[in-house]
């Protein structure tokens, strides 16, 4: 929908005057504010004054492109073109006849550039897009910005001249006006500033106090767990020691009193394990793997880990099926510690009767029961079990003794997956412990970002599987600019369940997930019957391992944007993929070179002899020829020598891939001919998957460059 405006043919000195002044007069009618009357005004004059200068003669066309609101530009010219185009560009260009920055300027000064030049002319296009605050042009509009236009009679020098000095002089006063703005807002920064400073100095006082606070609290715990733990576990070692006679028979009265001390360490060792959760979880040191799993096979583990607590007991412990409930997107392990010291807990304070374990789904959130039979817990009671160390007094504590840091540090692993801990009791009757966490951890993957996406059939798709938000922006945003729609995903799983309902026509690929690695999904991506193509994006610099798997390309972390963007454009073309022909008689050579070239880069064809690849070289004119020494019939060097003979054929790419070891005068006939060498040998390479993408992008480099 672009619609003309005007044409000014440049003739003459006085066309390029009248070039600008018809450029700022459209910018005003079209809404634009004086500043950008002036930019645009200037951008045209410079590139028309280089068309006259240059050219002698050319034509300024204004145009508008009404579906995207964009005033646009173009001037040409049937010059001799512009020999030294990247220099300008680049802003290292010096004219013997001015600076040589119009071109460049105008590029800055505009939202859209372009610049074609040959030794026919130069074409220059470039656009601003209309005021948002402005009426939206249609028809209607653009006929009165003509007629208006059509009333104007061309400027003189003079006149042009005149109005530039009063822009000039309008925009000094403005410029005047800000400064002194400037100054007067310095001066209230200036106080402000003293008193900000001195509260940071203030605040900084309190941080550094609490942070050498913290400090000392961490290194405590960190020397307690070494000192504790050490001469524990040596404990825990000995008395194990005696109770399995190493050294002779105990008495039974040794026996019992070794195995007090074995229980007393083992509580002491649970103490400290617990202080140091509680420790890192106050100083937000504790990390949160969230995986997706299942309640039914949390309950499964849990059966069999708590199974030996009941060997000396007659309680029943009963985890009711959970098979119909979806699944989590948290830290198993968490969940599963908050739900042992529960069940622990419920099976020391019962002594007779069940305890039973359930699950729930309420408001997108599962809920725990843990249900005991046991002795209850008062209402008064019931908000001291949940501070560190607090223990209830009663005959049962007595016997069974405790840490008292379980359930605080329950409460604080709850509050961590986002979720929270309740309890009912009544004493006599039993206790009740709710568990309750959101199906899907909110710091992993909230749900709203699986959405699929609306889909522009006019752009190609591409997932994103990347754990770092900002990361996934960015990479977006890029690709965004570059004409394609992306959808990203935080994990595995999210990427699978993605691409079941949508195919993708690339996937760029973390491989260090935030709890996860994605090696197996890249195995899995590439061992399809339709493989997707791969982009691995990592800080793992495992090159033969990434494309040992299969991957189509990789860009080591942080990347270029420029980098990025080829790569997925190469990987997306819909342009006839480069043929590669191996001609090899030996059917395993072949299959394993083959499990080397990524099939959605190349189309890969085969041959069991020379004489069948000579024919097939002639009929699909590969890219690459693969070729092997010892061939019945034929040998390598003989279909060699066909292939240079060939005038379609001479200048094909040639990799000798064979176990034979050259002797000088072969070695020297190839390099004569130009001829890469890739052993059989280097396929048993860990990195020869990267060693085989390295020569076929430098053998596709040189095809392009002979062409």
């Amino acid at each position: 929908m672009i619609r003309p405006i005007h044409n000014v043919i440049l003739a003459n000195e006085r066309d390029v005057v009248n070039a600008r002044q018809r450029a700022r007069s459209i910018a005003a009618s079209l809404g634009f504010d004086h500043h950008e009357q002036i930019r645009i005004a200037t951008a045209v004059s410079e590139i028309a004054r280089n068309a006259f200068r240059y050219a002698r003669a050319g034509v300024v066309a204004f145009n508008i492109d009404l579906h995207r609101q964009m005033f646009l530009v173009s001037v040409t010219d049937q010059g001799t073109g512009i020999p030294h185009l990247d220099t300008v560009m680049s802003g290292s260009y010096r004219s013997a006849t001015g600076m040589g920055m119009g071109i460049l300027g105008t590029k800055r000064l505009m939202d859209e550039f372009s610049i074609e030049t040959n030794r026919s002319g130069t074409s220059v296009h470039f656009g601003k897009a209309l005021p948002r605050l402005a009426t939206v042009v249609d028809d209607l509009q653009l006929k009165k910005v003509v007629a208006e236009l059509a009333r104007q009679h061309p400027a003189t020098p003079i006149d042009e001249l005149q109005v530039q000095n009063r822009e000039l002089l309008k925009t000094l006063n403005e410029l005047n006006e800000r400064k002194e703005e400037l100054l007067h807002i310095n001066e209230e920064l200036q106080d402000t500033n003293r008193g900000v400073v001195a509260l940071y100095a203030e605040l900084d006082e309190r941080a550094d106090y609490l942070r050498r606070a913290s400090e000392l609290k961490s290194s405590f715990l960190s020397n307690m767990s070494h000192e504790f733990r050490t001469p524990l576990n040596s404990m825990l070692a000995l008395t194990r020691m005696l109770l399995d006679r190493m050294d002779g028979e105990l008495t039974s009265e040794q026996d019992q009193q070794i195995r007090f001390i074995q229980r007393s360490a083992k509580e002491l060792a649970e103490m400290v394990d617990d202080l140091l959760d509680l420790a890192k979880v106050e100083a937000g040191k504790l990390e949160v793997k969230a995986k997706s799993f299942d309640v039914a096979d949390l309950f499964g583990a849990l059966r069999g880990m708590l199974k030996p607590l009941l060997a000396e007991s007659s309680l029943n412990l009963v985890f009711e099926p959970a098979h119909e409930l979806p699944a989590l997107f948290t830290d198993e392990q968490k969940v599963s510690q908050v739900l042992r010291n529960f069940i622990s807990n419920a099976i020391k304070f019962t002594p007779r009767g069940e305890v039973r374990v359930t699950a729930q789904l309420k408001n997108q959130c599962i809920e725990f029961a843990v249900a005991d039979t046991g002795v209850g817990i008062s209402p008064s009671d019931q908000r001291i079990i949940f501070e560190e160390f607090g223990q209830v007094e009663n005959s049962m504590q007595r016997r069974v003794k405790g840490t008292g840091l379980g359930l605080p540090l329950s409460r604080k692993l709850a509050e961590l997956l986002g979720g929270s801990v309740t309890v009912q009791s009544e004493v006599g009757s039993g206790s009740t412990f709710f568990f309750e966490v959101p199906l899907v951890y909110s710091g992993a993957a909230p749900p709203a970002e699986n959405a699929l996406p609306v889909l522009d059939p006019d752009k190609k798709l591409v997932l994103i599987v990347e754990d770092n938000r900002e990361t996934s922006f960015v990479y977006s945003r890029y690709l965004a600019t570059a004409g394609f729609q992306t959808h990203a995903v935080t994990s595995v799983d999210d990427a699978k369940a993605f691409i079941v309902q949508m195919r993708p026509a690339a996937v760029i690929l973390d491989l260090l997930l935030h709890a996860e690695t994605s090696w197996n999904f890249l195995r899995e991506l590439k061992g399809a019957s339709n493989p997707i193509p791969v982009l691995v994006m990592s800080v793992t610099d495992e090159q033969h391992k990434i494309y040992g798997l299969g991957a189509d390309a990789f860009l080591l972390k942080p990347f270029q944007p420029e980098a990025m963007i080829a790569q997925v454009v190469k990987l997306t073309s819909e342009a006839e993929r480069p043929r590669i022909l191996m001609i090899d008689d030996n059917e395993v050579s072949r299959y394993l070179l083959r499990e080397h070239i990524s099939p959605t880069l190349y189309e890969v064809f085969e041959a069991r002899d020379g004489r069948e690849g000579l024919k097939l070289a002639l009929d699909l004119k590969p890219a690459i020829i693969f070729l092997d020494f010892y061939m019945p019939d034929l040998n390598g060097l003989e279909v060699l020598k066909e292939l240079r003979a060939s005038a379609e054929l001479k200048n094909t790419p040639v990799v000798l891939h064979s176990t034979k070891v050259l002797e000088e005068d072969e070695l020297k006939f190839f390099r004569e001919n130009t001829i890469a060498i890739f052993s059989k040998q280097s396929l048993t390479l860990p990195d020869s998957a990267a060693r085989i993408r390295e020569l076929m992008d430098t053998l596709a480099q040189h095809t392009r460059t002979d062409a």
